[in-house]
This record gives C-alpha cells, structure tokens and sequence, in this order.
C-alpha cells in the first residue's frame, strides 16, 4: 500500500473553448504537482464547459434556431479521444509526474458525451462515459455503456469512480466497488451542501478515500451572448464549488472549499483502507449473496453490428 499526497482541483474554466480550457488545465496540472500530489482530480466538464442555465432553444414539441446555434458552439468547444488535447493533458503528466482524473465533453460522431479521463506519465489509460446524463442534460450528452465502468491500477492504488449524479446510482457504486476502487475520483457539478454527506456516504461506504471536484463559474467567466436562465450578475457565482477530500471513515480531510479558486491536498496511507474494513466491506464479508446478485453487462453497445460474409466476392 500506499502514503501519497492527493488533490482536488477547484478553478473556473473556459467554457465552449477546447484550447484554452486545455491550456489552464496543464498549467493547473503543474500547480496540483507543486504542492506534492501523485493524484488529482479536476472538475466534471472542465474542458468543454457544463452549460449551467442553457436550455438550447428546446422545449417538448419545439426548436429553435438560436438554440441549434448554442449546441455548434458547445460541439465545436468539445475534444475528440484520441486527439491533441489528449495528448497535451498526458504530456504534462509525463513532465511533473502526476496522474490526473479530468472531466470533458467528448465528441463522438455527432453525440457529446461527459467523460472523464484517466491520465498517468505513462499516457492515457482509460475513459469513464457518464452512463446517466441528469435531467436536461439527456438533451445534449449521449449514454455512455458498460463497457466505460473504468478502474485502472496505479503505483498508489486502484483508482476509478464515478461523475455527479452517477454516485446516487446504488447499483453502480457497487459495480465499482467489486473492481476494488481505492482512489475514489468524483468529478462534478453538484455545488450544493448536500453534496458533502453523499461524498461522505460514497467513502464510508466504499471504504476508499474519495475526491471530490466542483468548479466555480462566476456570469462573467461565460460568454457575454451566454443564454442562461439562471439569473446572475456578472461577479455572481453561478457554480460555487464545495470541493471536497474524505477518508474511508468519512472524515472530512479537506475542504469543502466554497465560492474560490484552490487546491485542496491532504496526506493519505492506504493502509488506512485495510484497518476500515475490519467491520464493513460492501462485496466483501458484509454482502449476502445468498440474498443479493448483480449483474454489469460491460459489453460495448454499438448501434450498429455489420456482419459479412467472408466468402463474398
């Protein structure tokens, strides 16, 4: 096991913009690596933009042209994986010797997808699709599959995890915890207090340490044409933050930070993993499967399946 420094990253972004979000991330990657972290987390759609307040022109029954122009805006503001941007968040990695969880929209096709990234000084290791978009966001993010429940080793620990509104999912939680998560990473948008006892819930629960991400977005940080319908002067926050770090007791490690930029650190033993499920392990001596079963279909689902015949000519 592991002693290791981890962060949360609390900052605002550049919405709608890939290269400039890409920008302030790799330097804010340098300023995580500064303070000592081995991991960090960054919020959910850091790069890309979560569009708080947008309602893309769409109501039931009816679009409108303004609202199609929005969704280019934020197609053209999205990163393709594999691609530059990628390759720029890796590089960076790679230089201050840090591995990142980083939330994105992803454009595939023609479907956004909110994704996080998983990335170490060795590249890309793998990609979380948010499997259950919430509310309006159904709208503009496509479903990602099974095949995308992604936990991936690191010399600190099995790291994996799930993004907002993903953590209410009980089912995938315990997907999660059955691959052994150690390093629990929660990129989100949920600013709200009620954020931190579900954070706390995830951790006990799990019996992993988990770190929790939030931007904060003031009005003006957003375009000027910007068509929220959440009213906000300019120097009002519109995402508030509330970053948080826990132990796989529940206890609060750092944060919640709130309504300013920062990174959150704290010092953890992985050990301390070990010594919590003396009383509790959830797919472990604390699960009755004689009572209870799951069953994750991990298959990737394709639209699409062309079958040929290899004899045709």
């Amino acid at each position: 096991m592991a002693k290791l420094k981890v962060a949360a990253v609390q900052a605002a972004t550049v919405p709608f913009d890939a290269a400039a979000a890409t920008a302030r991330t790799v330097a804010l990657i340098a300023d995580a690596a500064a303070t000592g972290a081995k991991v960090a987390v960054f919020p959910e759609a850091f790069i890309g933009g979560y569009p708080k307040g947008l309602d893309f022109g769409c109501c039931i029954g009816r679009r409108t042209p303004e609202g199609r122009a929005d969704f280019v805006r934020y197609v053209k503001g999205a990163i393709s994986i594999p691609g530059p941007e990628v390759d720029d968040l890796a590089a960076a990695c790679a230089k201050h010797d840090i591995t990142v969880v980083v939330g994105v929209i992803e454009r595939d096709g023609g479907t956004l997808y909110c994704t996080a990234l998983y990335l170490s000084p060795a590249g890309l290791l793998g990609t979380h699709r948010k499997v259950m978009p919430t509310g309006s966001e159904r709208l503009v993010w496509g479903f990602g599959d099974g095949s995308s429940l992604t936990v991936v080793d690191t010399p600190y620990g099995r790291l994996g995890g799930a993004i907002c509104w993903e953590h209410y999912m009980p089912l995938m939680r315990a997907a999660y915890y059955a691959k052994g998560v150690q390093l629990w990473a929660a990129p989100t948008a949920d600013d709200r207090e009620t954020w931190i006892p579900t954070m706390r819930h995830v951790a006990m629960e799990g019996r992993c340490f988990v770190i929790s991400a939030c931007q904060v977005m003031r009005r003006s940080d957003f375009p000027a044409d910007y068509a929220t319908r959440i009213e906000a002067g300019p120097d009002e926050w519109m995402m508030h933050g509330r970053s948080v770090i826990v132990g796989p007791l529940g206890e609060v490690l750092a944060g919640p930070l709130l309504d300013e930029e920062g990174i959150l650190t704290a010092d953890i033993d992985t050990d301390d993993i070990l010594g919590a499920k003396l009383d509790f392990d959830p797919v472990g001596h604390y699960a009755r499967p004689d009572l209870f079963s799951l069953r994750v279909d991990e298959r990737v689902q394709t639209p699409v399946a062309v079958v040929s015949d290899s004899k045709k000519v």
